[in-house]
């Protein structure tokens, strides 16, 4: 099953990843979990660029699904760019994509993936409305 990236995605980061030696497994490749620490990442780098750092007492973003479609295999030595997009924002959640290619390959979509992130409160166990400051970075 694919799943494509939806037309009124909204580009909000980029950012450049290093392949690690160490990502690569037994196959010469790039491992699949890997991927999902890629996407990983940016979402965090995104939120931390807004001045968001985790919060395990507070609320904040919790990832309710993921999914990611490996186009082409990474190998080491190399550097990604991840581009990440925001899209159809709801009362507590919202969905993430991110496009991986290499540096040296511009354009070349290697993965591409997302997740949906639910807003949550972590004391309740339970979703909260979206910020204000989080539905701005949305719109």
């Amino acid at each position: 099953m694919r799943f494509d990236l939806p037309e009124e995605k909204k580009l909000v980061h980029e950012m450049r990843i290093p392949i690690r030696w160490g990502d690569m497994d037994a196959m010469g490749h790039v491992n699949n979990t890997v991927y999902f620490r890629y996407l990983e990442i940016v979402r965090v780098d995104w939120l931390q660029s807004h001045g968001v750092p985790p919060d395990p007492g507070g609320s904040g973003p919790v990832i309710i699904n993921a999914f990611c479609n490996f186009l082409q295999q990474l190998e080491y030595p190399g550097e990604l760019l991840a581009r990440f997009y925001v899209a159809r924002p709801g009362r507590s959640s919202f969905e993430t994509y991110t496009t991986l290619e290499r540096v040296d390959r511009p354009g070349d979509i290697a993965a591409s993936g997302g997740a949906k992130v639910v807003w949550a409160d972590s004391a309740t166990k339970r979703s909260v409305p979206l910020p204000e400051w989080v539905k701005s970075l949305l719109d």
